[in-house]
């Protein structure tokens, strides 16, 4: 449905389940209780950090740079609204289970993002896969 407002409300049986509303913003409920804005996923990756660094598989990733061991930067297809994403990540490696991403090595920008993946002895360590996903 659709008012004077330019709101438009998806609905089932008379409840609203989804709204576009005026300002573009995509608000639903998938068991949350009640309609809310929706915050995507701008970007993720899972890429190979050992050896010769490659991208698994990712969404607005161009490309994956070794700096150095166990510090990478993710450059995004497509910028980012601004650097206030927020960043979470893992890693995968069945011998060293505690290794961990670790906090921004620059200030995050709009184009890409370096980071860490460290041990809880706070070295840095190359891991076999590495999952980064940015939120906003």
């Amino acid at each position: 449905t659709s008012d004077t407002s330019g709101q438009i409300d998806f609905q089932s049986a008379g409840s609203t389940k989804a709204t576009i509303d005026t300002s573009g913003n995509l608000k639903f409920n998938s068991g949350f209780g009640s309609v809310g804005t929706a915050y995507g996923c701008r970007a993720w990756v899972n890429f190979v950090g050992t050896g010769t660094v490659s991208i698994n598989t990712s969404g607005n990733v161009s490309s994956i740079t070794d700096n150095a061991v166990g510090n990478y930067t993710v450059n995004f297809t497509t910028a980012m609204p601004d650097d206030d994403y927020s960043v979470g990540g893992s890693t995968s490696d069945a011998v060293n289970n505690n290794v961990f991403i670790g906090g921004a090595t620059d200030l995050p920008t709009t184009s890409a993002y370096r980071f860490n993946t460290r041990a809880s002895t706070n070295v840095n360590l190359d891991m076999p896969i590495v999952n980064v996903n940015f939120i906003r």
